[in-house]
């Protein structure tokens, strides 16, 4: 088998460190196993929800930071599915990719993730050669072990935790360290103007459909006037009507955003609007967050264009800026005008960086 000059990532995530570590960050140590239980769900509402809420884990930072190393080859995340909170980010992790182990727990405190993880984490870079990167979303000193092995195995081991719940032992032994903290940081850097900005780009082919279907709903009004007035007339009077398919939903309350990101994490009983998992992610946000990604891993002011696009589509394969009405990428940057600078100077080579203010 050819090895592949793209670096590959394989990423292992033991979810229940992190989100016990996130939670007692924020809330003080042990506070998790005080205030939740394995198998009943806080109701929505309390206390515990509002503090699980703050304590959502964005998964979407940890694989956007993963994937400036090169393609996520191998994304695997361990825990207890069954439990209510870990059961509310089952969806969402499924939607990026990632395969979840279900680790039943062998006594009330451990299930094992740290022996499954280590031991699949070892034979993929047995059988897999081109494995480059190791990513491990952990804390605990467990992982020492394993972080020593890869790299006498000739990987390049990345650790991601949270700060306060990270062994320094660990930290010591992977090539590079990551504070769970520092990719938030990095993300609030993307600036909610990119939407503002995606208001320049050609209108997408969506309202077609759109259309197709106020005329459907024009010919069913149709069909349904009186014969006693006349075809000719219902048919008249149905297209003279306010066509309800343009119409706005109910007045009732809409659904609360949960953050620009398309992608979210939502503490257990809470209700999940129907876009998130299954909308593209905000085309401009994904820019920025590129352009900040690769900002943060060279330190380069200015980023060559291939690069950048080349991270938009590892945080997210579904981009294609044809399908946003655009004939190359150079055009959609132009677009993205008020958000980004272009420099063309170079020969056949286009190079962006964050507008300054």
């Amino acid at each position: 088998m050819p090895i592949s000059a793209e670096p590959r990532v394989a990423l292992y995530f033991d979810f229940d460190n992190i989100v016990i570590s996130r939670y007692d960050q924020l809330h003080g140590d042990f506070a998790y196993r005080k205030d939740t239980s394995r198998s009943k769900a806080p109701s929505a509402g309390t206390k515990t929800a509002e503090k699980l809420r703050e304590a959502t884990v964005d998964i979407d930072a940890v694989l956007d930071f993963a994937a400036t190393f090169g393609t996520i080859a191998i994304a695997r995340a361990y825990a207890d599915w069954s439990t209510p909170v870990n059961a509310s980010y089952r969806g969402q992790l499924i939607d990026r990719a990632v395969d979840l182990v279900q680790l039943f727990p062998l006594s009330a405190t451990k299930n094992g993730a740290d022996i499954r993880l280590a031991v699949d984490a070892v034979e993929d870079m047995f059988r897999i050669d081109d494995l480059s990167h190791i990513v491990i979303v952990a804390g605990d000193s467990d992982y020492v072990a394993l972080a020593q092995k890869a790299k006498r195995l000739g990987r390049y081991v990345v650790g991601i935790g949270v700060a306060g719940g990270t062994s320094r032992a660990l930290t010591a032994a992977v090539d590079e360290f990551a504070d769970y903290d520092a990719l938030l940081a990095t993300d609030a850097e993307v600036g909610d103007d990119a939407d503002e900005a995606a208001a320049t780009a050609p209108a997408e082919p969506a309202p077609n459909r759109r259309r197709r279907a106020s005329t459907k709903t024009v010919d069913a009004a149709a069909d349904e006037a009186p014969e006693a007035s006349g075809r000719a007339r219902g048919s008249r009077r149905a297209k003279s009507e306010p066509v309800e398919a343009d119409e706005p939903a109910e007045p009732a309350a809409p659904v609360e955003r949960l953050s620009p990101r398309v992608l979210q994490f939502v503490a257990p009983g809470d209700p999940v609007p129907d876009e998130v998992g299954s909308s593209p992610r905000n085309p401009g946000r994904l820019l920025q967050k590129a352009i900040e990604l690769l900002h943060a891993k060279n330190d380069e002011e200015w980023q060559s264009s291939s690069a950048v696009k080349n991270q938009m589509m590892r945080m997210d394969p579904s981009f294609q800026e044809r399908r946003l009405g655009f004939a190359s990428f150079t055009e959609f940057l132009k677009s993205r005008g008020g958000v980004v600078e272009l420099d063309e100077t170079g020969r056949g080579r286009v190079r962006i960086r964050p507008k300054k203010d």
